[in-house]
Order: structure tokens, then sequence, then C-alpha cells
């Protein structure tokens, strides 16, 4: 059964998702909706998502929102049907050090990075100089802790996981729209980190599809 993503490509989110499915070797098909200012609507809102986000994902007809429950989902399902991939490690002990990676990057990473996006990528908001420089400010401090963390290792966990996929979307905006990478560029462990996890072919592949929604207007 084909999975359904209901999003936009260009989301970081629906990103995540669509990296998700690819390593997991899934095949899906994705429905955006009539426009952005459709996810506010009553129908969408009573149907899809209570807070109006995406993605939502289909899987037959059960549906889940939420990025990363849809990718723990995915994983706890599909992992190991389609292909070698782990995401999450079948030990209990090791699963756990994942999902506190994942709280690293939803908690001190993301929302820094987001900051950046909104106002330099998507324009979502006027560009204020001085909170782009305390955040940049902000992000150095935790990229010193990554390379930290990174010290001996290739990914966050030693292996790659859903953690590593999670950091993607909005660090690839950073290198492909701002000229902020310089950031990454300079802590060595964070890196070759970056240069491991964006070349993979799943992410690749969904960063294509992302820059063709991108090209063809769908902003």
């Amino acid at each position: 059964m084909t999975l359904k993503i209901i999003g936009f490509e260009v989301s970081s989110n629906t990103l995540s998702v669509i990296a998700c499915l690819n390593e997991l070797g899934l095949p899906y098909q994705i429905e955006n909706p009539a426009s952005w200012h459709a996810l506010k609507e009553e129908d969408f809102l009573a149907n899809k998502h209570p807070f109006g986000r995406i993605p939502v994902l289909y899987d037959g007809d059960y549906k889940i929102t939420e990025t990363r429950a849809i990718c723990r989902y995915l994983v706890s399902k599909y992992q190991g049907k389609h292909n070698d991939t782990i995401l999450i490690p079948h030990d209990i002990n090791e699963a756990g050090l994942i999902d506190q990676l994942i709280s690293y990057e939803v908690s001190y990473y993301e929302p820094l990075l987001k900051t950046i996006v909104l106002q330099e990528v998507f324009k979502l908001h006027p560009e204020n100089h001085e909170i782009i420089k305390h955040t940049c400010e902000e992000i150095d401090k935790v990229l010193k802790v990554y390379d930290k963390l990174l010290e001996g290792k290739e990914y966050l966990n030693g292996e790659f996981s859903l953690a590593d996929l999670l950091h993607c979307p909005y660090t690839q905006y950073i290198y492909s729209s701002t000229k902020h990478n310089d950031l990454w560029d300079k802590r060595p462990n964070v890196k070759k980190w970056w240069d491991r996890i964006s070349n993979r072919d799943a992410w690749k592949k969904a960063w294509k599809i992302s820059r063709d929604a991108w090209a063809a207007g769908d902003k």
C-alpha cells in the first residue's frame, strides 16, 4: 500500500518525513493542500491537523501527524522490511540515546536555525540584523557542543540514525540559501558529519523534490 503525505515539499518538516520514507525504501505519494492558507481552514483543522500544521501521513485508513511521531511510527512499522537501514536501534538503551539526541535537535538546534531560515530564506519576517547576529552567536555555541559530541564518531550516535536525519532540512537551507555555513565549516567534526548526512542518497532525493517544487513556484 502506498503511503500518502499531505504537505508541501519545501516544508522542512515534510522534507524530514520524505527523507525517512526514502531511507526505509517505502513508496509514497505527496498531496499538496490547496494553499498555505488552507491549513487554517475549518475542514483541515477538523480532519487533518487540529493546529493546522503539516505534514500529515496516511497509511491506509490510519492517520498520524507531527513530524517526529510520523518518523517513529514509520520506523516502528517498516524498518528492516524493504532494506537494511536502521534508523532506531532495536536495543532499548541505544534507542533511548537516539531519543535523547532528537531532543537535542528539537530543543537546541532547530529553533535557532529556524529563526534564520524564516527571515533569510522564506522571508516570513522582516530581516532583523540584531536578531540574526545574536542567533548566529547562539548557533556557534550549540555547534561547539556538537563538535564535542561528534569526536571520534561519524554520526551522532556512532551509526547513522533518525537523529542525524532530522538535522538535515534546516541545515540544508542554511547551506543552500544563506551565508552562514561558515559556522559549520569551522568545526571539523561538524563539517565532516554534515558532509556525510547531506550526501546520503535518501536525503539528496528528498532535497531534489524540494528544489523542483521551489522552482515550480510552490513556496
